[in-house]
């Protein structure tokens, strides 16, 4: 299953990238996803944060591409996977 998939099947997600940062500081992210055309100012801290916490940290190609995988009608700059 390709992780978008798993992304849009989760019975919880964050959606948002202080809600997925939250989640990340938390311990409970599983999976981390950050579009590539979002500003690197707003998610080159959440993939440090990531990196420090040992979330695996997936590229999707685009916020719009993102969003929809989070079902929602807008585009996201980043999202987590916190329960299959």
């Amino acid at each position: 299953m390709r992780p978008e998939e798993r992304l849009k099947n989760a019975r919880k997600k964050t959606i948002g990238t202080k809600q997925t940062t939250k989640a990340v500081q938390k311990g409970t992210a599983r999976m981390v996803f950050v579009a590539k055309d979002a500003e690197t100012r707003v998610i080159d801290p959440l993939i440090k944060l990531c990196t420090e916490k040992a979330v695996e940290v997936v590229t999707v190609p685009s916020m719009t591409e993102l969003g929809r995988a989070c079902g929602i009608e807008v585009g996201s700059a980043s999202a987590a996977i916190l329960d299959e």
